[in-house]
């Protein structure tokens, strides 16, 4: 084929990340998977993220765990799908990696990763799993384009953020965006860029809570090499790397106190300091944030700056929970069952099954609805689903009926009338409260499962076990 047509096709080609420190086994993927993709090449952690800062375009990664410089260790892969994640919270990461014992799956699933699968690999296997996830990216970027960025929905409170997002999409000033973990905040920061006159310029992401606090200051202001050990490189940062772009800072209550400050400084000023350096350099970004938590109460607790606060919510969106948008759960569920036909078949609800669908409160908002739709049109394919079989998918289980109206307490007086209808049963209980209990501190903090278990004042590898243990049941997402 001739040079300039080669040139064609690849370009033509969908880009794929491709990370591994075995230049025989990175060899032989990007021959395999070159006739399929543009394949990138990176053999460590930094080289990987280098070449996300060159390639806005890269949707779909396959990432080994054991990289240097701890190749026999999963943290070094761990650390890259946070990574990845945060830089492009829709992207597909699959794990292809000989450290597949089930601890080490269900923290790269916990983590954000799509699929995992076990070295030595079927070529056949890797290459239709990686065509299935990037179909799916396909249809979820039509999707977007489609439905206002994704933002699916027509109940007033929803129609209300769609009007704000209008309205605050070609303003320069900061916005704070306030919401429930799972209704949809990521996407409504996007949409914010798309729609503005910076939709040319980079969008980037970092996640304040998935980065080490003595990190995350490198990361959003970069470092000069041998700032510190481990700085072998210069880092330019996100604040230099978004350029005139857009840079969301998700799940801002959880940034430090000391950092707060200089972030302040730059919503003020725009200047800042790399670490290391002396130098003052610019920011001519758009700073747009998001966090779970109610920002002015822990302005109250002194966990996060007064001055910092008013200069963020400038702009602010409050995003609805699913239980104040009862007419958009059966649109979200056909939403869904759409995105997902070409893996599961689509389920209809009996009428008993649709009364309780719209009466379930979704504790964990739209992410949990999808969840259930993925497992109902796994378990149930093209069959009539009934209230019974649906409930037994709700992730509150047991009590989901009774907890509707968010009124019923499991107090002694439940207890007593659960034993008297014969219908408590014991494990079960327990078992619902534990997953219950592990998903809420999950989705509070961001999966970061560290930071869960000292939540749940639980040994993270406790932590790990528990999910383990629970990793068949449907209330662990």
């Amino acid at each position: 084929m001739p040079e300039h047509a080669m040139k064609a096709n690849a370009e033509q080609l969908e880009t794929l990340l491709l990370v591994d420190d075995d230049p025989l086994i990175a060899e032989s993927l990007e021959f395999i998977l070159s006739q399929h993709f543009h394949v990138l090449t990176a053999d460590s952690r930094a080289a990987a993220s280098a070449l996300m800062t060159q390639s806005e375009s890269t949707g779909i990664a396959l990432v080994d765990l054991g990289l240097p410089p701890y190749p026999h260790k999963p943290d070094e892969g761990f650390e890259l799908i946070r990574e990845l994640i945060s830089r492009n919270p829709h992207m597909k990461i699959l794990v292809l990696s000989g450290q597949d014992e089930d601890v080490n799956i269900q923290h790269a699933l916990t983590l954000g990763a799509v699929d995992f699968i076990a070295k030595p690999a079927d070529p056949d296997l890797l290459l239709s799993r990686l065509q299935h996830h990037q179909r799916l990216l396909d249809i979820e970027i039509q999707r977007d384009v489609q439905t206002d960025a994704g933002i699916i929905g027509d109940s007033l409170p929803i129609q209300a953020v769609k009007n704000q997002i209008q309205q605050f999409a070609g303003s320069p000033f900061p916005v704070l965006i306030e919401g429930e973990s799972g209704t949809g905040k990521e996407m409504i920061a996007r949409a914010l860029h798309d729609k503005s006159v910076r939709s040319n310029y980079p969008y980037m992401v970092i996640n304040c809570a998935s980065i080490a606090p003595e990190l995350l200051e490198a990361q959003l202001f970069g470092h000069r090499k041998g700032a510190f050990t481990g700085a072998d490189r210069e880092h330019k940062g996100f604040f230099v790397e978004v350029g005139e772009g857009t840079l969301f800072l998700d799940e801002i209550g959880e940034l430090p106190l000391e950092l707060q400050s200089k972030l302040l400084r730059v919503l003020e000023t725009g200047e800042f300091y790399r670490v290391g350096e002396t130098q003052m350099h610019k920011s001519r970004a758009r700073i747009v944030t998001a966090t779970n938590k109610v920002l002015s109460e822990e302005v109250v607790e002194g966990r996060f700056r007064a001055d910092l606060y008013h200069r963020l919510s400038i702009l602010h969106i409050s995003v609805p929970s699913l239980r104040e948008r009862n007419d958009d759960k059966m649109l979200l569920l056909d939403h869904f069952q759409q995105v997902y036909a070409d893996t599961v078949k689509p389920i209809t609800l009996d009428q008993d099954a649709s009364e309780l669908w719209r009466s379930y409160s979704f504790p964990g908002n739209v992410r949990e609805l999808r969840n259930i739709v993925i497992r109902l049109g796994t378990k149930y394919p093209g069959a009539t689903v009934t209230r019974s079989q649906l409930n037994n998918e709700l992730e509150t289980q047991l009590s989901a009926e009774a907890l509707n109206d968010q009124s019923t307490t499991i107090n002694d007086s439940y207890i007593v009338s659960m034993i008297e209808a014969g219908e408590l049963r014991l494990d079960e209980l327990l078992g619902d409260i534990e997953s219950r209990c592990i998903r809420i501190a999950l989705e509070k903090n961001n999966n970061n499962v560290s930071k869960a278990a000292e939540a749940l004042h639980i040994n993270r590898t406790t932590l790990y076990s528990r999910v383990q243990k629970l990793g068949d049941n449907k209330n662990v997402s």
